[in-house]
């Protein structure tokens, strides 16, 4: 394979365990950053709030062919970032200073291919994708997903208020011209989970390939956690931004319900936001001060050490197009417990840990405390499900694969054929096909 010049756009793009890490996209573009450049000599537009936690890391670890730009916006713009709504206007206005970024690349460098990575949603426009005279590839992303009815109770009356706001917006982004003729460009669409693929319109349909958002890396499978963690108690753990989409009061729920014949069980949530205090009050109000700790926002290597030591995952969120730690728990040796929709029900399968049909609340909260019971009162299943969900997460989720699958793409556009995964699933043949 020749080396091509890719042109790419990750706004969000930060080393893990670096100042400014944020999480799933941040890993996302970093992660696929360094896939390109195994490959291809990639020049990579991020945000320039990231730029000392890219150098310093490039300075230890260069990545031959991997070439960073940034582009950033006037300070005053920065308390938008605060905001849910806030932030999409910040982005758009971003994403208008790194086109012109892109075009003066164009003209000094003369591109095969440009790839939007992140944002990773689906619904809002790529301008560089949209105008650059270049194939374009776009994701992967996602945005579909909605939270199930019969669980809209967990929002407050603003939250359900929001979360209609939020159908309507992405239904005027998807109507932007810009948008529009992104997509109508866009010669792949990398879309994350099965809602996306189902959304996304027929006449792009024959572009389209499931591809996740989430991966590890070689250093994450190098960790040689215990299956069966040696303790005297049952230690469940969730994590993730402590916002409500999340599901941590259905994880509270659940596990009131389940805890109250097992004394010698634990639950660990990690993560910080604005729920923490509506989630210390049910803490309270169930009298589970002693069974369940919030712990905070803590560094990524700390999580992981907390989630080698733990015997599941319990991850209810109620939308999330990837989840980036059920794909690290997997990778762990851990069963993880999850709603059956989104990026977790993609990940999920029967043999490596519990998916939930969400209905209404109550049937929820006992259903995902039965699979606490199971996993509790099985051993040889705890065992059973984390070996599998390791092989999984090596199998389908190693970065290095995804890399391959995205070169194989990539060559598949630039010799203008047919990608082998086109339009269908996967070229994965283990990722679930229902």
């Amino acid at each position: 394979m020749t080396r091509g010049r890719i042109l790419a756009c990750a706004f969000t793009c930060c080393p893990p365990a670096m100042p400014g890490f944020t999480g799933g996209e941040d890993v996302l573009g970093w992660s696929l950053l360094q896939q390109i450049a195994r490959f291809h000599d990639v020049w990579a537009i991020t945000h320039a709030e990231d730029r000392q936690s890219i150098e310093q890391t490039l300075s230890k670890r260069p990545v031959p062919g991997l070439h960073i730009h940034y582009v950033g916006l006037p300070q005053w713009l920065k308390p938008l970032l605060k905001y849910q709504g806030g932030h999409q206007f910040y982005y758009y206005l971003w994403q208008l200073k790194a086109y012109l970024k892109a075009r003066r690349l164009q003209r000094q460098n003369g591109f095969d291919l440009f790839h939007h990575i992140t944002y990773a949603n689906d619904w809002m426009a790529s301008f560089i994708g949209a105008f650059a005279p270049i194939p374009y590839v776009r994701g992967p992303g996602g945005g579909a997903h909605r939270t199930p009815k019969g669980l809209s109770h967990e929002y407050t009356l603003g939250g359900r208020f929001w979360e209609k706001l939020r159908t309507i917006g992405q239904w005027v982004f998807r109507h932007d011209p810009v948008y529009l003729k992104g997509q109508s460009r866009a010669s792949a669409l990398l879309l994350c989970n099965r809602d996306s693929i189902a959304k996304n319109p027929k006449e792009w349909s024959h572009k389209a390939h499931l591809f996740p958002v989430s991966g590890v890396s070689s250093e994450d499978l190098a960790r040689t956690p215990s299956i069966t963690p040696n303790h005297n108690q049952f230690s469940a753990l969730s994590a993730g931004s402590l916002i409500k989409v999340k599901g941590f009061g259905l994880a509270i729920k659940a596990f009131e319900k389940f805890s109250k014949n097992h004394p010698d069980s634990m639950l660990t949530i990690a993560g910080s936001g604005p729920e923490e205090t509506r989630l210390r009050r049910l803490i309270d109000r169930y009298q589970l001060s002693e069974k369940v700790q919030v712990i905070g926002a803590i560094p990524r290597d700390e999580l992981l050490t907390r989630m080698e030591s733990s015997d599941v995952l319990l991850f209810p969120s109620l939308r999330d197009g990837g989840g980036t730690v059920v794909i690290e728990a997997m990778s762990l040796g851990k069963p993880v417990v999850c709603l059956d929709i989104g990026g977790p029900g993609m990940h999920i399968t029967d043999e490596c840990g519990i998916k939930i049909t969400p209905s209404s609340q109550e049937e929820t909260v006992r259903d995902l405390a039965d699979a606490l019971e199971l996993l509790y009162s099985d051993k040889e299943l705890r065992f059973t499900m984390g070996q599998a969900a390791r092989e999984k997460a090596k199998r389908d989720y190693h970065w290095d694969h995804l890399g391959d699958r995205l070169a194989e793409i990539y060559q598949a556009i630039i010799g203008n054929e047919l990608p082998n995964d086109a339009c269908l699933i996967s070229s994965s043949p283990s990722l679930p096909s229902e």
